[in-house]
């Protein structure tokens, strides 16, 4: 009796073990897959536009993850669900696996790229690891997909509008109103959407009992991140500002003197 009940035990925790090892198996082979697109994207990208540099190709692929990213978590947390405000730390969804581990393999990607090529600092480095840590830590638990998913919403919404200004700025466009445009949705969706809505969706994880804890710190380490980014962000759009508004005054002044003198003919 006592050797059937072991081997009983032994057969459940075989199969326990079976089942969890494919499951991991499979979430190794979509996050490579996904790694060998993006790979695959920006070797294509290369070869296309061989007159360009090697970060202009990368933020092509940048560009298109965010895009991409952008309307997937989109449709997972306004359509799909669940609400990330009110279900943290709920099972995850398969389309919340797939979008993760396509994710996951841009990022590795990205990260790979930024350390070879030295183009990025600390703070950047920080994010895509924690970035990869936290989707690690999602697809692992089987959990928290929900409120990892609304975060890559929230961080990838700018992402688009940054690679926009870089390439502006490289194509010598960037001192137009285009410019002026984007830099301004840029602050303002990162000011309303990463700060004030990722404020919002922390405290709903915060208050939670039901993710794990060392996913809420997770969460604290991302915003904290995202508020380093605002600070810099912010010390750029004062400085924007103060520019133009002494470009705008010269100029009015300048106006003025000619009409005052009699040099500028008015119809």
């Amino acid at each position: 009796m006592t050797q059937c009940c072991f081997l009983r035990v032994r057969s459940l925790f075989f199969r326990f073990w079976s089942l969890h090892c494919r499951m991991a198996l499979a979430l190794c082979l979509q996050a490579l897959c996904s790694l060998g697109g993006w790979l695959s994207l920006y070797g294509s990208f290369c070869r296309l536009n061989k007159h360009r540099s090697y970060e202009w190709n990368c933020r092509l692929v940048t560009f298109t993850h965010g895009i991409l990213s952008i309307g997937l978590s989109a449709y997972i947390g306004f359509i799909d669900g669940p609400w990330p405000f009110t279900h943290p730390g709920s099972p995850n969804t398969p389309l919340q696996v797939h979008v993760l581990c396509l994710t996951l393999g841009y990022f590795i990607f990205d990260l790979g790229w930024c350390i070879y090529f030295r183009s990025e600092g600390p703070l950047m480095l920080a994010h895509h690891t924690l970035s990869i840590l936290g989707i690690v830590g999602a697809l692992v638990l089987g959990e928290s997909g929900t409120e990892v998913n609304a975060v890559l919403f929230g961080s990838e919404i700018t992402n688009p509008l940054l690679q926009m200004r870089w390439f502006l700025r490289e194509t010598g466009h960037y001192h137009s109103f285009t410019g002026d445009v984007v830099d301004f949705l840029f602050v303002a969706l990162f000011t309303g959407v990463r700060i004030g809505v990722g404020a919002c969706l922390l405290f709903c994880e915060m208050v939670s009992p039901t993710p794990k804890w060392f996913v809420k710190v997770g969460g604290v380490a991302m915003y904290v991140v995202s508020w380093c980014f605002m600070f810099s962000i912010w010390r750029f759009a004062w400085r924007k500002s103060i520019k133009k508004y002494h470009t705008w005054r010269s100029r009015w002044s300048e106006e003025w003197q000619l009409r005052l003198n009699g040099h500028l003919k008015t119809h």
